[in-house]
């Protein structure tokens, strides 16, 4: 059974979709990693989707690989763990040439909780788990 980190990296680009106030925003990730068992994203901690994250602790990410799509709907958290930076980064060699370990801006956000399901070409809806 694939899990949603493998989902996420084999579609290399996922979206995130946070709210400002009642309005949805969607934005195309690419970084995704698992530290302590949990699912983590990153991102700059000045831009408008960190703090709607922030603000507003729910989220979804959307991605199709293949034929297949996948939605994760839970609620994430800021991590900042030297550790937890430390696995995104080791994780994603193109998070190097974009963030570092002393970067005050670098973010990593990690769910607390969520649940993703897998949506198949075939019609079936399969739950799999994030990591």
């Amino acid at each position: 059974m694939v899990t949603a980190l493998e989902f996420l990296k084999k579609a290399g680009v996922f979206y995130v979709t946070t709210t400002d106030g009642n309005q949805p925003k969607c934005r195309p990730f690419g970084i995704v990693a698992e530290h302590n068992d949990r699912l983590y994203i990153c991102t700059k901690n000045d831009k408008d989707c960190y703090k709607q994250m922030v603000k507003n602790p729910l989220i979804e990410i959307c991605a199709m690989a293949g034929d297949d799509w996948i939605r994760i709907t839970g609620e994430i958290a800021p991590d900042a763990s030297k550790d937890a930076k430390e696995a995104v980064l080791e994780q994603n060699p193109f998070a190097k040439k974009i963030y570092s370990i002393d970067d005050p801006h670098f973010a990593v956000l990690c769910f607390k909780k969520a649940t993703a399901d897998v949506y198949q070409s075939i019609g079936q809806i399969v739950s799999v788990p994030l990591v």
